[in-house]
């Protein structure tokens, strides 16, 4: 699932989670103990039917081809209950001529076993369109609903995807739309179907002996009883069943991401024994629901059983005393198996249904996440000069933890601005608000006077192009990953990409690879070392032309070698371009016009280099400490 394109349209280096937390105590707040932590909604009651009308709402648009796959269910259906009815009457025939002792019509029989063959035919080709309609349909309602999903996750404000695990939210995207379209494609076929044969079937049944009927009839209520029982206790864990599937998603992917971190460490049996727990809880939720839905069938079976002793007992007494045809008890044997079919496929539909609604639920819960708020419609000129202003901003992620209290800081144009601090200080916040992830409670941020929350979130980072410290690469070739900095990459030549990786110094490795600019990088991108996968990045902000560069830590995982030649490439992208530089190695940023020294939120300090070692305060307690 990707962000929008308006999220990272000039956001280079950013990873899956369009996370930028290389300031970690500043960072949004993080789900506290991984996986562990996730919130089990599903151990309370759901609202079943809710969510099943709101879910029945994605039929609208396709009520057409609904009707026509209703139509070829109702006929398949009845089909079926014509037969029942013929077959019985050539046995009725056969028990007439022996107790009359005539000769059997056998040419009629043939008659209605070609008519019975023809339905039988009729009945597959029903069958085989209604499918047919029915995956069409299911697959564009669910076409639908991932493509809200998509504009949902690159609608959301960043908050939410730093506070919530990756694997969790990509399970809501996949597994439970896959349960969703498994349940649309057959349990809303085998409902209608279902139905059909149940009212079908009755009115057969009456037309050939009511005391029969009413005996079966007796029985669909308290098999409908049983099933409506058993939803109400086992809904509780299919709810939990797909949190949990969720919860086990995120681990799986947080184990495949961390996999260095957690040899590194030697917590293989650790993460084992909590992968075990989390598996553990799963099994228990499954086991408890996979039981109660799969405890309906012997009872509504019994029930059935039932029903079909007595079409026995009181058909065989008819027949004997000469008031009933054995062709039309065996007809309503046929049809209390039709009877007792449906409803013991409604049954089997029970867990089917309950995991249809609980993962709608869990899909619905995104999509009824508040989104970004929408920014101003205004727009950044063309051209900008690029004059950053912080105007009594105040900010903080929890309403209780303040961050940056009445801050007020003016880069001029083409003026470099390097930020340094303690972690926690509140540097990458800075630059949060400015590229508009997130937005200040008070005050105002402003380029060349024109406040970023009065323009659309495209045009603002139309102008803006940002290096991280953590990069991400995506599938494709390497020309692909640097022209994705464009605005429209689609349309960058060639030309223009080896420019940006010649600025960015990465011309020379990318040509040693064996396909060159072609070299199909995988998400991993493991045959690269980390300061060439963050020259991959810088290049595609060169690319993007911005008229204010952000770096944020975009040195800090390169060598000393490495690190002088993105020093060269960073001098030259930086002329006559408004840059912030957050950075640790103070090294990297003592020729910067403007230095910042945060503290807690606010300026401790500002300078240059020489006047703030002249002070030997902060910065000079830092620029010693690394010295």
């Amino acid at each position: 699932m990707k962000a929008s394109r308006d999220d990272v349209k000039n956001v280079a280096g950013m990873q899956d989670t369009v996370s930028i937390t290389g300031n970690k105590t500043a960072a949004p707040p993080k789900v506290a103990g991984g996986v562990a932590n996730i919130r089990l909604k599903g151990e309370k009651a759901r609202n079943f039917s809710g969510t099943g009308r709101r879910l029945l709402k994605y039929l609208r648009p396709y009520s057409l081809k609904l009707i026509a796959a209703v139509i070829m269910t109702v006929a398949a259906a009845a089909f079926g209950i014509i037969s029942p009815k013929m077959l019985g009457g050539i046995t009725s025939n056969l028990q007439l001529s022996i107790q009359n002792s005539t000769a059997f019509d056998i040419s009629a029989a043939l008659k209605t076993m070609a008519v019975l063959l023809g339905i039988y035919v009729l009945t597959l080709a029903a069958d085989y369109l209604r499918q047919y309609i029915m995956v069409g349909l299911t697959q564009n309602i669910i076409h639908d609903l991932r493509s809200q999903v998509d504009r949902k996750i690159g609608k959301l404000p960043l908050k939410y995807l730093d506070s919530n695990q990756t694997g969790d939210i990509m399970s809501r995207a996949t597994n439970d739309i896959d349960n969703i379209a498994s349940a649309l494609q057959t349990s809303f076929a085998e409902c209608v179907s279902a139905l059909v044969t149940i009212i079908g079937v009755i009115f057969m049944m009456l037309t050939t002996d009511v005391l029969i009927t009413l005996i079966c009839v007796v029985t669909i209520p308290l098999g409908t009883l049983i099933t409506m029982a058993i939803v109400r206790s086992s809904q509780k864990y299919f709810s939990r069943q797909a949190n949990l599937l969720g919860k086990i998603n995120a681990r799986v992917e947080e184990c495949f991401s961390g996999h260095r971190i957690i040899k590194a460490f030697g917590l293989e049996k650790q993460n084992e024994e909590s992968f075990s727990r989390t598996c553990g809880e799963y099994r228990d939720a499954a086991s408890k629901a996979q039981f109660a839905s799969g405890f309906t069938y012997p009872l509504t079976s019994f029930v059935s059983e039932l029903a079909f002793v007595g079409i026995c007992l009181v058909g065989g007494l008819k027949v004997l005393s000469g008031r009933m045809l054995l062709g039309d008890v065996q007809a309503l044997i046929q049809y209390s198996q039709k009877v007792s079919n449906p409803v013991t496929q409604v049954t089997n539909m029970i867990s089917i249904l309950q995991t249809t609604v609980a993962s709608a639920e869990r899909v619905f819960e995104l999509l009824d996440e508040p989104e970004q708020p929408d920014s101003g419609e205004g727009e950044l000129p063309e051209k900008i000069a690029g004059r950053v202003e912080f105007d009594n901003v105040r900010f903080s992620y929890t309403p209780d933890k303040p961050l940056i209290e009445n801050f007020n800081l003016v880069v001029n144009p083409g003026q470099t601005a390097a930020i340094v601090g303690h972690t926690g200080a509140g540097k990458t916040t800075l630059v949060n608000l400015l590229m508009g992830f997130y937005r200040p409670l008070d005050g105002k941020i402003t380029i060349d006077g024109i406040d970023i929350n009065s323009v659309t979130e495209s045009s603002l980072r139309r102008h803006l192009a940002m290096v991280l410290q953590d990069t991400w690469l995506f599938d494709g070739t390497i020309a692909e990953n640097i022209a994705y900095g464009a605005a429209q990459p689609d349309k960058v030549t060639r030309q223009q990409i080896v420019r940006a990786a010649e600025t960015a110094m990465a011309d020379g490795f990318i040509r040693a690879l064996p396909q060159g600019y072609d070299t199909v990088l995988s998400e991993t991108t493991a045959s690269l070392s980390q300061g060439q996968r963050q020259l991959l990045t810088i290049a595609r902000a060169v690319l993007a032309q911005p008229d204010i560069l952000i770096l944020d830590e975009a040195t800090s995982s390169v060598d000393t070698r490495t690190e002088k030649l993105i020093q060269t490439a960073m001098e030259r992208l930086m002329e006559g371009r408004t840059c912030f530089i957050i950075a640790h190695r103070l090294s990297t940023i003592r020729s910067a016009q403007l230095i910042i020294v945060m503290d807690n939120g606010r300026i401790a300090e500002m300078g240059t280099h020489e006047q703030l070692l002249a002070r030997k305060g902060v910065y000079s307690e830092l620029y010693s400490s690394q010295n």
